[in-house]
């Protein structure tokens, strides 16, 4: 059975950083590109990040541009986001989700292009 786990979240000082983690289990990361979103309370879920099977395209939304990196680790099954320079503006439930996918640049950060979802992993930036 496919499933995702995210996991890394927590409390963190504005300005600090975090390190998400996406792992695969059920299935091999190789041929799936990976996004990353977010939901705020009260707000729609908005993609921050993807990469593509390979890892060799990836995209961001320009509110995380420059602070945030995608990677991934095919061997380990397992993608990251690391979040650094965190605002409190960040503070969400963060997901990541999997699509099956021949293409190898294809990096879609539109929720309904995913049918494949994590729990999600809490992330507070406060002081």
């Amino acid at each position: 059975q496919l499933q995702l786990v995210e996991s890394g979240g927590g409390l963190v000082q504005p300005g600090g950083s975090l390190r998400l983690s996406c792992a695969a289990s059920g299935f091999t990361l190789d041929y799936y590109a990976i996004g990353w979103f977010r939901q705020a309370p009260g707000k729609e879920r908005e993609g921050v990040s993807c990469i593509s099977n390979s890892g060799g395209n990836t995209n961001y939304a320009d509110s995380v541009k420059g602070r945030f990196i995608i990677s991934r680790d095919n061997a380990k099954n397992t993608v990251y986001l690391q979040m650094n320079s965190l605002k409190p503006e960040d503070t969400a439930v963060y997901y990541c989700a999997a699509v099956s996918t021949i293409v190898e640049r294809m990096c879609v950060m539109t929720s309904s292009f995913y049918g494949s979802w994590g729990q999600g992993t809490q992330v507070t930036v406060s002081s």
